[in-house]
Parts: structure tokens; sequence; C-alpha cells
């Protein structure tokens, strides 16, 4: 198979600028061919098992597996992630977030906690960038935290990660950790079930539906239970980010007021929309 044939395949189920990035990627990412050597036809002298790799890439594409996950790997703010079914792909929105968390000149920080974890991505960036701070990530799934904690291990950063449900914070957990964050960060799931239609199927299909949707009735579920914990765990001036679904800005916003949050700031993201929103206790 060629680079055209794979792409050309790839414009079966995606656009054709996003078939040709896809099956570039392949190729340089797995079989070290640039651009520039598929010209020459390089594409054209893989081996025997080149080819045949080639072959089942090229077949879980087509069912529309995303690329990171055929790949194995994801690249967030610089570095590269391993990713798996069992974590969502890091998203550039999400850069964002860590970006603005470290553009934060209010005060040092001391002790970070990432909620929902995921990949790890958010709390591995942050432990990059404040290397004095402890940083700790939680997450429901036993599975999803043995990627976060080979990502911490691939990126020499020290960070705990712990299996908690932020839905069902225990009596336990809130005696052990109150007062003692200087900063709580979580990207937690956000999308009503209503919104399925609009979703691109390989999210649908191959993502970690637990980490991406939320009840129809209550679509600040996860967000309502973060900040009710970060009234007990934030110490006073501690921050609190979150990244957001735009259509629930305001009723967010709103329920950090009656909550006595102050100096709540929306961001948007890169393409214009509200992505982010921070609150500061006390």
């Amino acid at each position: 198979m060629t680079y055209n044939e794979l792409w050309r395949q790839l414009a079966q189920i995606y656009d054709e600028g996003e078939a040709k990035a896809i099956a570039r990627m392949t190729y340089e990412e797995r079989f070290g061919l640039t651009l520039s050597d598929i010209y020459l036809g390089k594409d054209t002298q893989l081996s025997a098992d080149c080819q045949t790799e080639l072959e089942e890439i090229a077949k879980r594409l087509l069912q529309g597996e995303p690329i990171q996950y055929v790949l194995g790997y994801a690249d967030f703010c610089g570095r590269t992630f391993i990713v798996n079914n069992h974590v969502l792909i890091p998203r550039p929105e999400t850069e964002e977030l860590c970006q603005w968390i470290t553009s934060q000149g209010d005060r040092p920080l001391v002790r970070l906690l990432d909620i929902g974890t995921g990949s790890g991505c958010i709390a591995i960036t942050l432990a990059a960038m404040f290397p004095e701070a402890e940083v700790i990530g939680w997450d429901i799934s036993e599975d999803t935290l043995e990627v976060a904690r080979a990502n911490a291990r691939r990126h020499n950063v020290q960070v705990s990660f712990e299996q908690v449900d932020a839905l069902h914070l225990t009596s336990d957990i809130l005696h052990q950790t109150s007062e003692v964050f200087d900063l709580l960060v979580s990207n937690p799931p956000y999308i009503c079930n209503k919104e399925r239609e609009a979703m691109e199927s390989n999210v649908l299909e191959h993502e970690p539906h637990t980490a991406l949707f939320v009840p129809d009735e209550d679509p600040l579920l996860f967000y309502r239970a973060i900040a009710q914990y970060g009234q007990t765990a934030l110490k006073d001036g501690g921050w609190l980010y979150f990244e957001i679904n735009p259509l629930y800005t305001e009723p967010l916003r709103q329920m950090l007021c009656a909550m006595r949050f102050c100096r709540i700031e929306i961001k948007e993201d890169q393409y214009g929309k509200q992505r982010m929103i921070r609150a500061k206790k006390g």
C-alpha cells in the first residue's frame, strides 16, 4: 500500500485534507518516512513486515479509530503522552488551560490537585512547570491511572496518582486533604447526552464515555461536586480551574458565585469558544 492509496481509502471517512494528514503521520511516525521521502517513492519500498503492519494500521483507521490510539501516543504541551482507549486524547484547548495556569503569578503553588486526570497530561505538565510543587492526580479508573503513571515515568516527573471518585468524596478524603491545596484543576465530563448527535463518530465509538458525558438533566454534576470539595480543600486564596462546556458557562458562573468564590474569570479558547473558567476562594 502506498501513501496515495492510504489517503484515498481514508478519504472515505475523512475529508481529503484530514485523510492526507493522517496518512502522512502514519508514514512519518511509524515508518520514518517524511513527505519528501514519499515524493521520492520510498513509500513503495517498505519491507514485507512493514507492509503487513501498514495493512493492520489501515484497517484500524478505516474503522474510525483515532490515529493517536493507533500509534499509541498524542502530543500535548510539547511532550508526547501514551494514550489508549482508557483515556481521552488530549486536546489543544486543554493545553490552553495549562498555559493559563502557568501564566498566573498571584502566589507560589505548593500543592496542586488534578481531578479526573485521565492520561495525566495536565498533572504531568504542571509538575514539569512547577517542579517544587507537590502534584496529585485523581481518577476513578485504575486502568486510566496505569496510563497516567506510565506517562509520569516517561517524563520523569513526580505525581501521586490515586483512585478517587470525584462524585463520592468520602469524609476521610475530606479530612485528610482539608485546607491543603493551592490549586484544583479539572477537565471533567461535560458533554450532555443530547449533544451526541453533533459529535464525530470516531469520538463516540472509541473514546471512553465515562470521561465525556453527563446526564442531560444535570450538566454541572461534576463541577458542583468539585467546587464543593474546593470549598473545603482549597486554601484561602487558592484557585479553582475548569475546562468547560460553552453551553453552560453562565449557570456555572452563577453556581460559583453562590458558593462564594470570587474573581471569577471566563476565557475563550483559540477557536473563540468560552472554554475555561477560574475562580478564587476567599
